[in-house]
């Protein structure tokens, strides 16, 4: 059976399980979803520089394997989602609580890879009854100073509107001085637009995230907080973001006391893209 994606996007709602110092934006999001379900629906939320659209397949696969709706979510200052100069956890919260309270989704369950998986946890520990898991793909709940690639990135996009290119090769020339990997390449080229007079532009604000790198690294958690639901943890056996599982362990049971870690073989940080059948099995197991 055909999975149907929905594309829409929400308006402000000012109803907040929590009140943060942000406005909530409107995010965009699309849904897959075989047919009315009651069981709790899976929110999506990628990783820096990235959007919905890299969740798309799984999310796919995701609905016709449980049985139940898959939103992915293009978080503040990516996909089609506004552009806002404040860009830390607690607006992301913010974002999701609204989000949630706006389509009247009970208990849903909160998936997020890196960035996004950081947002997922904040929001669990900032309101512990908003989800009934949580599944954080490759970050661990720690304050972890971003590697030096990603503020090259926004080099390399600086670099590549500087030249006004008009194909993807153009630009993939230019990023190919910052980065080898053809596959992170491109993941990051998948945000050029094409404007009306031919060129290719970022339709991300790399300006305003090169100036939350610091933000984006950290990870503040409110006092005494703790989520108390059931939790998994997918990380690439070959991911940086790895060691801090184990180095640790005991911060993060404190946080997350049923929490328990899935480490996947011969996989970096974009663990989803690199073994996606592991993934899924995973994830498909942990629902169910």
């Amino acid at each position: 059976m055909n999975v149907k994606a929905i594309k829409k996007c929400i308006p402000i709602c000012a109803k907040s399980a929590r009140s943060f110092s942000s406005k909530a934006v409107n995010v965009s999001f699309e849904k897959f979803s075989l047919k009315p379900s009651q069981e709790p629906p899976v929110l999506i939320c990628h990783g820096l520089f990235g959007s919905k659209q890299n969740w798309s397949s799984l999310a796919k696969a995701m609905s016709n394997r449980l049985s139940r709706d898959i939103y992915t979510i293009d978080l503040r200052n990516h996909g089609d989602s506004p552009h806002t100069a404040e860009h830390t956890y607690n607006a992301m919260t913010e974002d999701l609580q609204t989000f949630i309270d706006h389509h009247d989704i009970k208990q849903p369950i909160l998936l997020g890879h890196s960035m996004g998986g950081k947002a997922v946890m904040n929001t669990a520990l900032n309101c512990p009854d908003i989800a009934s898991k949580l599944i954080v793909v490759d970050m661990p709940p720690v304050a972890m100073k971003l590697a030096r690639n990603f503020s090259n990135y926004v080099a390399a996009m600086k670099a590549i509107e500087r030249a006004n290119p008009s194909k993807q090769s153009e630009a993939d020339k230019i990023l190919s001085q910052y980065e080898s990997n053809v596959g992170v390449r491109m993941f990051l080229l998948t945000n050029l637009k094409r404007m009306s007079d031919g060129t290719l532009r970022f339709r991300i604000p790399y300006e305003i995230l090169g100036n939350s790198l610091d933000n984006i690294g950290s990870f503040q958690v409110p006092e005494n907080a703790f989520y108390k639901g059931e939790t998994l943890f997918i990380a690439g056996g070959e991911s940086p973001y790895l060691p801090p599982f184990h180095e640790k362990e005991k911060q993060i049971k404190r946080l997350f006391p049923n929490s328990k870690l899935e480490v996947v073989d011969g996989a970096g940080h974009w663990v989803h893209a690199e073994k996606p059948d592991a993934v899924l099995n995973l994830i498909t197991s942990f629902v169910k």
